[in-house]
């Protein structure tokens, strides 16, 4: 036999050996995913066949959700999730920002839907719904006590079908009739509404100094888009803007691809993002030249909603030195998540359930995960130093309101006179909103000066700042918990005192005096079998038992 001859016949033995190797591992996994389920079938075949009462296909239905919901309860994940089909609808304009309705934010006041603004160029705002309208009919049905989802399923159609409603306004009932659409939904906000076109924003804040501010509220399949588009808008392209305060607070994250693409608009070169899985290699994100912005300061907002991809985009600013970050801490969520269908039958009928699966973790340029794990000091992405702006529970407030009411969507001539609204600080002031107020000081002193703004060299660290922050919330949280629990205790003993013999008493399952640790709970079905011994361990036994659904027991003698 020739040397070339035996080669290949050792080497197809090797690769048919590696073929039935692999082909062995795979009926090994197979058949260790059979044995996973078949005591869940067995289950499901013994409740089918000889449960008391008959099950209908409603419960079984229940019983596989509740299968599937157990078994992803047992990761300890919040981000891995079943969606089924009944709900796969409602998951999908949450991740996509599309769905089929008339356009609108909506609320319930005093009972009924009332609208908070009309969308940008949608049917609610084409057929004149206003701000404040209150929706008191919907295809002649009342929506007097019904839920948001209720009325806004009733609300929602297929494209070019009409819906009918019965609108309030200034103690006059109005008919509208509106023609659903497929509704976008706008991610990339400016400062404010523009006067002489609602329907658009505007970005510069400064328009003498050639500032400008845009508001990321999620990252949507088109925000990077959007990002561009809005950029152009105010010269950026073309050298034409100073500075840009870029908001991402309160931004949940979303599409980790267009986070990925605003970040290039800035960058010309680095790592912006790695991701890596148990299952999945390193992947690099880098920023490439083309495409990318003239240089000019800019700031980036965040607080401790900003997450997930919001996350990436400020890290991505920051550690390449590209952003100051103002604020406070991030949420500190750096998994990643994919969206799986799964072919599931109901009644007979194929149908498409979801399932959004963490699959591998977000890493910084810096190499550093974000994602917050038990009594770690450091997490998300903080503020650069001199920049912690924490706000009170009241400025907040304050904030939102003010924010709430530039956002409404109100018809030409409802708003502020073209020319009459303020700028620059003016408007930052009139916003209440220390955040962005210290975000524009930071950018205006970098635009005029040349520098940002010094930092105190003995100033406290971003991270330890945000530790003592959320330490000081927990404090006040316990403090409040503690003044609630001395008003119930001193109002339970003013009733006490004023009923007298008439008062009920405390619920008391044993004396106070005695000590039931390394005693012995056993518990025994209704025919009285002995199904379980427990050893008492600690006090606290009685404190849970008072609150679980039992009672002393008549006979209290064991069986």
């Amino acid at each position: 036999m020739s040397n070339r001859r035996a080669i290949i016949e050792a080497s197809l033995v090797v690769v048919l050996g590696v073929a039935a190797f692999g082909s062995t591992l795979a009926l090994v996994q197979r058949s260790n995913d059979y044995a996973f389920f078949d005591p869940i079938i067995s289950v499901k075949s013994a409740v089918s066949a000889t449960y008391a009462e008959e099950i209908s296909a409603e419960t079984v239905r229940k019983m596989q959700e509740g299968a599937i919901t157990g078994m992803l309860e047992a990761l300890d994940d919040p981000y891995t999730v079943y969606v089924p089909p009944a709900d796969t609808a409602e998951f999908n304009k949450d991740l996509t920002g599309e769905y089929v309705g008339i356009g609108a934010q909506v609320n319930i006041t005093e009972g009924y839907l009332t609208i908070v603004s009309p969308l940008e160029d949608s049917p609610a705002y084409r057929a004149g719904l206003m701000a404040e309208d209150k929706v008191v009919e919907i295809e002649g049905q009342s929506t007097l006590g019904l839920s948001i989802d209720e009325c806004v399923r009733r609300l929602m159609g297929q494209p070019g079908t009409p819906v009918s409603i019965l609108v309030e306004r200034g103690g006059q009932r109005l008919p509208v009739t509106i023609v659903r659409e497929r509704i976008n939904t706008r991610a990339v906000k400016g400062i404010v509404r523009d006067p002489a076109n609602p329907n658009e924003w505007r970005f510069l804040i400064d328009p003498e100094r050639k500032i400008a501010y845009l508001r990321i509220t999620q990252f949507l399949p088109r925000s990077s888009a959007e990002v561009a588009k809005a950029l152009a808008s105010v010269g950026a392209d073309r050298g034409g803007l100073n500075g840009l305060i870029l908001d991402v607070r309160s931004n949940p994250g979303g599409v980790l691809q267009d986070a990925v693409a605003i970040a290039d608009f800035f960058l010309k070169d680095g790592v912006i993002v790695s991701t890596r899985g148990r299952a999945f290699p390193e992947r690099i994100e880098r920023a490439s030249e083309p495409g990318t912005l003239p240089d000019f300061p800019i700031v980036v907002l965040i607080n401790g909603q900003s997450a997930s991809a919001s996350e990436i985009l400020a890290g991505a600013l920051v550690e390449n030195d590209r952003a100051v970050a103002v604020g406070t801490r991030t949420f500190g969520k750096g998994s990643v998540q994919t969206v799986r269908n799964i072919r599931v039958s109901e009644g007979g009928v194929e149908k498409t359930a979801e399932l959004k699966i963490t699959e591998q973790a977000y890493y910084l340029p810096s190499g550093r995960n974000l994602t917050r794990k038990g009594a770690s000091l450091q997490w998300g992405v903080d503020p650069s130093p001199g920049h912690f702006v924490p706000l009170t529970d009241a400025q907040t407030l304050d904030m939102l309101r003010a924010r709430r009411d530039e956002d409404v969507l109100r018809a030409p001539g409802q708003g502020a006179n073209p020319g009459a609204e303020p700028m620059g600080l003016d408007l930052v002031k009139k916003l209440k909103d220390p955040q962005l107020e210290a975000a524009y000081a930071a950018v205006l002193a970098r635009v005029t000066t040349g520098q940002w703004p010094p930092v105190d060299a003995g100033a406290t660290p971003a991270m330890t700042q945000a530790a003592a922050e959320e330490l000081s919330r927990l404090f006040a949280t316990r403090d409040r918990l503690t003044r609630d629990m001395i008003r119930i205790e001193r109002r339970a003993e003013e009733l006490e005192r004023a009923l007298g013999d008439a008062a009920t008493k405390p619920k008391d399952l044993w004396p106070d005096e005695v000590d039931v640790v390394g005693g012995k709970v056993q518990v025994f079905d209704k025919d009285g079998r002995l199904i379980s011994t427990l050893e008492i361990t600690g006090n606290s036994l009685e404190r849970w038992l008072i609150d679980a659904e039992v009672k002393p027991y008549q006979d209290a003698s064991p069986k």
